[in-house]
Order: C-alpha cells, then structure tokens, then sequence
C-alpha cells in the first residue's frame, strides 16, 4: 500500500515519540515497538520520530533509518521525521531514506544562523530543493530551541514560496497571537491553508485549540489527555476540556522544565511500562532522588484526581494507566 503523505487538512495529535535506548546506549527495538503500539492505542493521529525529544543528533544516519522504518511497519498512523540538520546535504540524505521508508513528510528547523526574515525565507526554499519539491514538509518554529523567530509574515511566504509547506510545528512562547495572525491571513485569502499542530508539551493546548490550531504535536507522557482534550475542544465542550486539562497540568509542567524534561518523560514511560528502561543515549540528564519523588507524588496525584472525576474524564481507563 503506498504511503499517505501528509497534507495541510492533517488534525489531531502527532505524537513526538522519545527514542528508546538500553541501558548500554543502543536503541532498543522490542521497547520501540511497545511505544509505537502505546501511541496508536492512545489515539493519535501521527507518530513524529527523530524530534529534539527523540534525541535525533544522537543517532547515527543507519540508525535513524532503522528506527523509521521499523515505526513505519508497525504504526497503522502517518510517520513522520525530524530531518533537521547543519547542512542541508544530510538533510536531503536523510529525508531520501526516510520517505523511502515510507515516512509521510518530513520536519525541518533552521539552524541559528539564520538571523533574518530573508534568510529564513531563503533557508527554506533552499531546503525544499535539496529534499525534493514534492516532499511534504513542516516548519518548526521553536525559537527556544533554535533561537531562530518566526514573525507571522515570514510564515506566510515560506508557503507562499514551498508549495509542499503543509504545516507549521509552532512552538513559540507566547505565541498565541502568532496563531491569529496566521489564521487571519488564511481566512482573508491572503495565505493558503496548512495544518497548525502545537507543541511545549501542551502547556497551552486549550488556548492553542481555540486559536484555531488543529492539533499537538508533543511527547507528554500521558498523550491519551491530548487526544481527549483535542476532542473535547472539537466537540465544544470547552469547560470538560479544560478540567481534563487541568487534572494533567502539574505533571505536564514539571515536564517542562529545561534541561531535565526528557528524563522526566521517560521516567514516566517506564513507570507506565512503555519502555524498558529510561535510559538516553549519553550526553545525558539524569533524575535526582528527590525528583523521583516528586514525579512519583504527582502521578499519585494525577491518579486520585482521575478517579474522583472518572465520568468527565472518560472513565477509568486513563486513571488505571497512571497507576
């Protein structure tokens, strides 16, 4: 069956997925498909691979392809990947590879030495010539992570100018507005559509939703709340929504935090029993003792709290999970 390549209608959540390693560094495949199976059974709409949380820089080109694949095979939802890279002649391999693979488009952040709106704009057209013109691709915009800002108008040309830009990855802080904005153009006709998915771990999903953004795509642990909270906005049930979101909202912040985000992740998906080992590929961040404790006194938290609110929270299934 050929691959669905994604298109700007693309909704819902697309799942940034972690990268499960042993605990002597290599990838674990028997974790990876355990993760992959989790992910679909939560709902998502996509899986995202190779992502800053994936730890992408740390995978050698075979394994990045290997991992793909593998995802591809055992998802029965579009993949896609992080291509991201200091040049642009790794970029288009990669990208080769993996829609070769079967990945169903590809995302690409500029490096941080693109400082201008004409530079980011010329970045991507040339991006979009190295990778092929007809691979579908998705700006990231997280400035955290790449220093590099997105203004509204600048969004607008790189689709203007790449008729494969189908979606904006948009992880900018505060960025609501920069939602409004690029709605408005595309409700003026002065910008075609494309899908608007969100990230930083949903800390500002509700609003993002009701901005007008289509989706997530983010690695919080517990993505079942992402794909109920992206149903619930859909169906207009804004106060279930935001209460769902509430319960959740300690955990997904203590996620956040810089520098030790992706341990806390995988602590969680262990604990869930997701993945073997919560492992990174080194250089690595580890957990204290004290955050373990502290993560643990939130889980039980989110558990009691998903209990005691089981017919708004859609039952018992997520509060059994957190377990």
């Amino acid at each position: 069956m050929a691959t669905k390549l994604l298109d700007a209608d693309a909704r819902g959540v697309y799942v940034i997925a972690a990268t499960p390693f042993t605990d002597a560094g290599a990838v674990d495949a028997t974790s990876l498909d355990r993760l992959v199976d989790f992910y679909v059974g939560c709902g998502v709409a996509g899986i995202t691979v190779l992502g800053i949380m994936g730890e992408a820089p740390k995978l050698t080109h075979a394994e990045s392809v290997t991992l793909t694949r593998q995802v591809v095979r055992r998802a029965k939802v579009p993949v896609l990947v992080g291509v991201s890279a200091p040049g642009l002649a790794p970029m288009a391999a990669l990208t080769k590879d993996v829609m070769d693979a079967g990945a169903a488009g590809v995302m690409i952040a500029p490096p941080a030495s693109v400082k201008t709106d004409d530079q980011l704009a010329a970045y991507y057209v040339n991006a979009a010539d190295a990778i092929g013109r007809d691979v579908p691709f998705v700006i990231q915009d997280y400035p955290y992570a790449s220093g590099v800002v997105f203004a509204p108008g600048v969004i607008r040309r790189i689709v203007d100018e790449n008729p494969a830009c189908v979606m904006l990855k948009h992880e900018d802080w505060p960025g609501l507005d920069k939602i409004t904005a690029v709605r408005r153009f595309i409700a003026e006709g002065a910008m075609r559509r494309i899908s608007i998915l969100c990230g930083n771990g949903g800390l500002f999903l509700p609003q993002e939703l009701e901005r007008g953004a289509d989706g997530a795509m983010t690695g919080f642990a517990f993505p079942e709340m992402l794909v109920e909270l992206v149903r619930l906005i859909g169906a207009g049930e804004r106060a279930a929504a935001h209460d769902l979101f509430d319960l959740h909202l300690p955990l997904l912040r203590y996620e956040q935090q810089p520098g030790i985000g992706l341990a806390v992740r995988k602590y969680v998906l262990k604990r869930r029993g997701v993945i073997a080992s919560d492992a990174q590929r080194k250089p690595a961040s580890r957990l204290s003792p004290e955050s373990v404790a502290e993560v643990e006194w939130l889980l039980g938290r989110l558990q009691a709290g998903l209990q005691a609110h089981a017919p708004a929270a859609g039952g018992n299934a997520a509060a059994e999970r957190a377990a």
